[in-house]
């Protein structure tokens, strides 16, 4: 792959990147900030993030979380959702189907995931749907 592959981040992979970034997640950061990968992003995938990162169990202050998004936001590719979401495979939980919508307009390279009911769905799928250590090493041969 010639260019930095774009690559839909489930919303527990982009928080394990940033919450977690001293853990094994932390490269996934250190390529994005690196321009290695470039996250792409939906209206409802950033809003999946924003609220996420709020829940009591992170334990994060309103300013803590401003930085996290700003670690991560300005490396991102905002990709509109066309009037008509792109069809996607069935999938269990409808909370991911934003992120296969997301990988089908935005022309994703890989969704990372380490969601079974997404991981369920790989063989289906235009796009490659893989855990983040398999990213990880595709990013070690880039």
């Amino acid at each position: 792959m010639s260019r930095a592959p774009r690559v839909v981040l489930d919303t527990n992979i982009a928080l394990s990147a940033l919450v977690f970034a001293q853990r094994r997640l932390g490269a996934l950061r250190d390529a994005w900030q690196s321009a290695r990968c470039r996250p792409l992003l939906s209206q409802a995938t950033a809003a999946e993030l924003v609220r996420t990162l709020a829940y009591p169990k992170f334990r994060l202050s309103a300013e803590a979380q401003q930085e996290l998004l700003a670690d991560y936001l300005p490396y991102c590719s905002i990709v509109p959702m066309p009037a008509r979401p792109p069809r996607t495979p069935p999938c269990r939980d409808p909370f991911d189907v934003p992120f296969m919508q997301l990988a089908v307009a935005g022309k994703a390279d890989f969704l990372v995931t380490g969601d079974r009911d997404l991981l369920a769905l790989a063989g289906e799928f235009s796009c490659p749907i893989i855990v983040a250590d398999k990213f990880l090493s595709v990013l070690t041969q880039v």
